[in-house]
């Protein structure tokens, strides 16, 4: 055994071109067994990868190799490359928060320091972040509100007429947004704020109309109206806000009087028939007695017009007769004689008697031959 030198492998007690001994190998290695061949050491294999790690985040070479019973060393380094590879993802972060995307529809608003900076347009836009932020808005969406009890479930659309009724009314208001910069600094709950305008505005049409035209005939006015009003109030508070148009979509008494409301309505609309029928009957009566009367001036007309002839003619001839009698009045009184008796007599049945004598035979008798002429036409006809 004393002969024995060279260890239980007999090769001596080097190993390697080291020249280390085993003995002085860390406490984790292994021997192999008597009979079988060496094998690497998993202790070393793991070091070597620590090693390897070490050096790639930085850290120490060889000499800083921490031994099997030794403390740990330093942890790892920074370098230039790590260094390099933060600031590129730093660059890269900061680039993806300050570009941004604009759509056709959309416009944003940037912010310096939370003061209004500029508008930005559709497309690729940058505003350096945090510096710079924005706020992107859908300006082209037609946005809706709805007043009324059976839209909203509330009494919104309960309004007083200008003749004292009580209608119920319901609309809607489409809006979009045509200044973002007003939009967003002018009104703090823009919805609201058109809401309250809206209803307001509506409320002062009403009052200022009956219910009857509310009902049938004026629901278009109305509607043009109140959507003038709500724009210009709207522009006096710089809203930002457009309107597009009011839908004027329902306009009926409250439901619980609705029953009478009808019921009165027709009423109404017999009332307007009867009425329609009286004034045609006047009409008609009018028309009657104006023709009657026109034709009553015609005729007086006429007759007075004859009688002014008759008239001029009478004295005209008498004043042709007076220059003849001026001229010859014998002869002219005795053509008036002739002429006036003419006009007496000529029409009268006249019977010729002979101066009597003494005994009372002067009565001829005469056959009646005109009496005759008389009853004989009288008989044909």
């Amino acid at each position: 055994m004393a002969g024995n030198t060279g260890g239980p492998w007999g090769g001596g007690g080097n190993r390697g071109s080291g020249g280390g001994r085993d003995d002085d190998r860390g406490n984790g290695g292994r021997k192999p067994d008597n009979n079988g061949p060496n094998i690497p050491e998993i202790d070393d294999l793991v070091n070597k990868g620590r090693e390897q790690l070490r050096v790639l985040m930085g850290g120490g070479g060889d000499g800083q190799r921490r031994t099997g019973g030794g403390g740990g060393g330093e942890g790892p380094k920074l370098t230039r490359g790590t260094v390099g590879l933060g600031i590129i993802g730093a660059i890269a972060l900061w680039l993806f928060a300050s570009f941004y995307t604009v759509r056709p529809e959309e416009r944003s608003v940037e912010l310096f320091l939370g003061d209004f900076l500029e508008v930005g347009e559709p497309g690729l836009n940058f505003a350096p972040w945090p510096v710079v932020t924005r706020e992107v808005l859908a300006v082209t969406t037609e946005r809706n509100i709805d007043i009324g009890t059976s839209r909203s479930g509330m009494d919104a659309g309960l309004m007083l007429t200008g003749d004292e009724n009580i209608v119920d009314i319901d609309f809607q208001v489409v809006w979009n947004i045509n200044n973002p910069e007003e939009y967003l600094f002018n009104l703090a709950n823009p919805p609201a704020t058109i809401e309250a305008v809206a209803e307001s505005a509506m409320r002062e049409i009403i009052s200022q109309s009956e219910l009857a035209p509310i009902l049938n005939r004026d629901r278009g006015a109305i509607a043009d109206r109140l959507r003038d009003l709500i724009q210009t109030t709207l522009d006096s508070y710089d809203s930002g806000v457009s309107i597009i148009r009011v839908n004027f979509d329902k306009a009926d008494p409250p439901e619980p009087v609705i029953a009478s409301f009808r019921a009165v309505q027709d009423a109404e609309q017999e009332r307007d028939r009867v009425q329609n029928v009286a004034d045609a009957y006047a009409n008609q009566v009018v028309a009657e007695a104006r023709g009657e009367a026109a034709q009553i001036l015609e005729q007086a007309e006429a007759y007075r017009a004859r009688v002014v002839n008759e008239a001029e003619g009478e004295a005209s001839r008498f004043v042709a007769v007076l220059d003849e009698y001026t001229q010859a009045p014998e002869v002219t009184r005795k053509r008036l004689y002739l002429e006036t008796m003419e006009s007496v007599l000529g029409g009268v049945d006249i019977i010729l008697l002979d101066e009597g004598n003494g005994n009372g035979q002067g009565v001829v008798p005469y056959l009646p031959l005109n009496e005759l002429r008389r009853n004989t036409a009288g008989g044909t006809n």
